[in-house]
């Protein structure tokens, strides 16, 4: 963990003054912005290919599965090695896949390879799956990492830059992606996936850190995997607040099918869809601009709950409307929102997991709420073929705000939390 800086007062830009924690910054902005091109270019692609709904859920339930089957084994990794280095290795993998799907994207055969459609769709979930793979590592490996880098006065500070830093990435990607589509098609938008990859690779290799060296123990492996889990259900608030987002967000996401809506309610098109991916980031980075004047940690648990009544809310109302500018501005709520419970929620665990655990604990974080939104896409891609997009999205809405009251009746302990001091 690094050292406190004496003698120098917390503000707005602390965090960003420590040049490694730039640098993490940085490449989790290119990578996010890739991450967000890619999406948004496998989301089309495979509907244009398949023009099937459940097509789209099963692009997240190849990344979801490989990543819930190897995200324990990834926080143990986490915690036992250099996570400086673990990411780095993660990180070239996923730029490998980008590589991968600019192959893949090719307009013609090459070679002697029949490109086929079905055959290109299969190539394209098998990507995803080594995809899955790489983030299961990445996710645990990077959020202890940003932990080590800033001292712990600076939590609060640091997490707000790097889920707002995130989600500023995240509003550029989508609609950049829309744009490279539209008028350079897949060839060009995956070339720049690769090219931002490989930058985030650069740049997160100029941060000069090595974890600390962590005692060893003499227990078993499946042992020390399974630490993350009972950390987290040993500790009902941290257990009760993954848990609100997790089913709040497999019930009330309409991510993947924005390609529908786009496409087939709003006749948006590729830019209308990069618009309305960029939309929940958007607000999310609003949000979290308000979030460094107006920190909502005085009554932290209030807040959570709100926030994801909010979202419910605002995904109804994305569901229901039939105008555009409506529904981005719907997603876009949904965004701000979403991000209030992000801030404290990464603030809460970051809090009360010991260094030691962090990578395994952020591992459990990825299951309950990482994979979720992959496991969520399957849901609404599922939903929608039963039900038609607008009634699973509504659906999905209703359903998060029961999850909303439940928790707040059955864990009160949450409701009345307060202050998260650092």
């Amino acid at each position: 963990m690094a050292d406190d800086q004496p003698g120098e007062a917390p503000d707005t830009f602390a965090a960003l003054r420590l040049p490694n924690f730039r640098r993490y910054i940085l490449a989790l902005f290119t990578l996010t912005l890739g991450i967000q091109i890619q999406g948004t270019v496998v989301g089309w692609q495979i509907y244009d290919l398949t023009r099937d709904p459940l097509a789209l859920g099963l692009v997240g339930l190849a990344e979801a599965l490989p990543a819930i089957s190897m995200s324990l084994f990834a926080g143990h990794v986490a915690d036992t090695h250099d996570r400086r280095r673990v990411a780095l290795l993660a990180l070239s993998v996923l730029v490998g896949c980008s590589l991968a799907l600019f192959w893949l994207g090719h307009p013609a055969p090459i070679g002697d390879l029949p490109l086929t459609a079905p055959l290109r769709v299969r190539a394209i979930y098998a990507v995803i799956v080594v995809s899955g793979v790489a983030r299961a590592f990445l996710q645990p490996a990077r959020q202890a990492l940003s932990a080590e880098l800033v001292p712990r006065s600076l939590y609060q500070n640091a997490v707000t830059w790097r889920s707002g830093s995130w989600q500023l990435a995240a509003v550029l990607g989508p609609a950049l992606g829309g744009v490279l589509y539209a008028f350079g098609g897949i060839t060009l938008s995956y070339a720049v996936d690769a090219v931002l990859m490989a930058f985030a690779v650069l740049v997160l290799f100029t941060v000069r850190h090595t974890s600390p060296v962590r005692a060893h123990t003499d227990e078993p492996i499946r042992v020390a995997i399974l630490g993350g889990l009972r950390f987290v259900f040993g500790d009902p608030l941290l257990l009760s607040a993954l848990s609100l987002d997790l089913f709040s967000v497999l019930f009330g996401g309409a991510v993947a099918l924005l390609p529908v809506f786009a496409g087939e309610i709003l006749h948006a098109g590729p830019t209308g869809l990069g618009l309305m991916r960029a939309a929940p980031a958007a607000g999310a980075v609003i949000s979290s601009v308000l979030l460094t004047r107006f920190p909502p940690f005085a009554h932290s648990g209030r807040n959570l709950l709100l926030a994801v009544v909010g979202f419910g809310v605002c995904s109804i109302g994305f569901g229901l409307s039939t105008s555009l500018p409506l529904s981005i501005a719907f997603l876009a709520l949904g965004g701000a929102s979403d991000m209030v419970s992000v801030v404290i929620r990464s603030l809460m665990l970051q809090m009360r997991t010991p260094d030691a655990l962090l990578g395994r604990v952020s591992s459990v974080n990825q299951i309950f709420i990482g994979s979720s939104n992959e496991i969520g896409a399957f849901e609404s891609g599922l939903t929608a073929r039963w039900w038609g997009a607008v009634t699973a999205v509504v659906v999905g809405g209703v359903a998060t705000l029961g999850v909303a009251a439940t928790v707040a009746w059955r864990v009160p302990s949450l409701r009345r939390l307060r202050q998260l001091k650092t």
